[in-house]
């Protein structure tokens, strides 16, 4: 009998250690501890810990970092703009003298401005520029200078104006031609390529416009292309009856 109990009570052990298996899912179970509670010591001890500010630390701060004034700010030195003068030049074996160069296109002052003065006869206008072949311009700057026509470009080389001398002396020499930078005459006869020949016809009447003096469509001829003077005149005077003698004219100061 004692025996019996004995065993009964090992089969209920193991019986409810099953059921507690299956109630947690397989996974073993532990209780948590309670957590410890905080007492006024620990407060007290946490609040020492902390570093105290003063007010004279916050007004030292304040006066360390404040908003300069305007008497302060009035004094700090503003940097003024540099001297160019001052600064290194490179040094050049051949010094360019710009005025001498001006001067040397002043005997040309009078061609350019016959080329322009549309009353008193026919003007004839190559316009050009620097990227060109230079067998191209040099054939163009020859013949312009026969024909008494005015050589054109848009602007300046490298934007500056003693290149521009510099590179249109190279390129003309000894030779007495006409030649202008002018971006608004590429904008008047709407020149989009180079080389672009134009023809205004004698007479011709302006009008003031955007870019500068404009005229009427019928005033003037252009042809372009990468050919001679002599062969944009005579394509003029086939294609074009009524800048014929306009043409022919400028011909004949070419021809010689």
């Amino acid at each position: 009998m004692l025996a019996f109990n004995f065993l009964s009570r090992r089969i209920h052990a193991a019986i409810t250690s099953v059921v507690l298996f299956a109630a947690t899912g397989g996974l073993s179970v532990s209780w948590a501890q309670a957590a410890p509670s905080i007492t006024d010591a620990d407060i007290e001890r946490a609040r020492r810990s902390q570093p105290t500010i003063s007010d004279k630390e916050i007004e030292r701060a304040r006066n360390r970092y404040r908003t300069p004034s305007d008497l302060e700010l009035s004094r700090v030195p503003i940097p003024s703009a540099p001297n160019l003068d001052a600064l290194p030049q490179p040094k050049t074996s051949h010094p360019i003298d710009l005025e001498a160069l001006a001067k040397g296109y002043e005997a040309n002052a009078d061609r350019i401005a016959a080329a322009q003065s549309l009353h008193s006869g026919p003007a004839l206008m190559v316009f050009i520029s620097f990227s060109m072949p230079q067998p191209t311009l040099q054939r163009l700057v020859d013949q312009a200078a026969k024909a008494q026509a005015a050589l054109v470009i848009r602007g300046l080389v490298n934007g500056s104006l003693r290149d521009t001398v510099v590179r249109a002396q190279q390129l003309i020499g000894e030779r007495k031609v006409a030649f202008q930078v002018d971006p608004q005459a590429f904008d008047r006869f709407a020149v989009t390529v180079t080389p672009t020949f134009v023809l205004v016809r004698d007479g011709a009447q302006s009008s003031p416009c955007n870019a500068g003096l404009c005229y009427a469509s019928d005033a003037f001829v252009a042809t372009a292309g990468d050919v001679s003077l002599d062969y944009a005149l005579e394509y003029v005077e086939r294609r074009s009856p009524r800048f014929a003698r306009d043409a022919q004219r400028f011909l004949k100061k070419l021809r010689g």
